[in-house]
């Protein structure tokens, strides 16, 4: 999607990007000529790769802000630089929101928001210094556009990123572009826990307009774009990716009302 020159000699920040999402991001970035740190909290049996080259791992709980300094800290040292970084990290498991307990609402909230505003800040600070400036992804979701039942916490969560995205757009111009990306269903790894098995996964797939859950890949081309210069004028925005959307429930039960 992009030439190998818009990111040769850039260095790239993916948090959670040792595997899924992050990872298919990580490996779209280093097929493109960057320099890739990667961060989690434990290092990967392997680490991406992409044209003969592999990420670099730094472990970070970025939920921890002493952390994120270090780690933004540790990657300009090595590399001189940071470009880019791409806020994957985040998640949640399942839960009844009437009876869950608080504790875990505030841990849903703390890595899928308050981690996101660290790693920003912390970015934007050397990305201010450097003459280029940089680029902030959030890595954000259709839950935060839609009900998100079972995920209410991280629907929420998720909505403030944007938000998040909108005004430090504004604080921090003209030198730092923030921009978020929003995909809606992707295959990883883990698909299988919500979806089942391969015929549950064509199942979901076939509810969607594209006909297919996304790619991790798919998020990673997305990625490229807006951290690009051929985006230089995309900041404050979101990119929702979601294949078409869901088609509106109405529609089968009308359908099913005619049979």
């Amino acid at each position: 999607m992009t030439q190998k020159s818009d990111f040769d000699q850039r260095v790239v920040l993916v948090t959670g990007g040792t595997k899924g999402i992050g990872r298919g991001i990580a490996e779209g970035f280093l097929a493109e000529g960057a320099t890739v740190v990667v961060c989690a909290r434990s290092a990967p049996e392997a680490l991406p790769d992409a044209g003969g080259r592999s990420a670099e791992f730094m472990a970070c709980d970025v939920r921890e802000a002493d952390a994120v300094r270090q780690l933004v800290d540790a990657v300009v040292q090595r590399h001189g630089r940071l470009d880019v970084l791409v806020h994957n990290a985040g998640g949640s498991p399942a839960v009844d929101a009437a009876t869950v307990s608080p504790r875990f609402h505030e841990g849903v909230i703390r890595l899928n928001l308050t981690a996101a505003l660290h790693m920003a800040q912390a970015a934007n600070a050397a990305m201010q210094q450097q003459s280029e400036g940089g680029v902030i992804v959030f890595i954000g979701s259709v839950s935060a556009l839609r009900p998100s039942p079972g995920s209410a916490a991280y629907g929420a969560a998720k909505a403030a990123v944007l938000s998040l995205a909108s005004s430090l757009a504004v604080e921090w111009a003209p030198k730092v572009r923030v921009v978020a990306v929003s995909p809606g269903l992707v295959r990883t790894e883990q698909s299988h826990l919500h979806y089942g098995d391969e015929a549950g996964i064509a199942a979901v797939g076939a509810t969607i307009p594209a006909g297919r859950l996304a790619e991790p890949s798919d998020i990673a081309q997305a990625c490229l774009y807006v951290a690009s210069p051929r985006a230089a004028y995309l900041s404050g925005t979101n990119v929702l990716l979601h294949g078409g959307g869901e088609k509106p429930a109405f529609m089968a039960a009308a359908q099913a009302g005619r049979s």
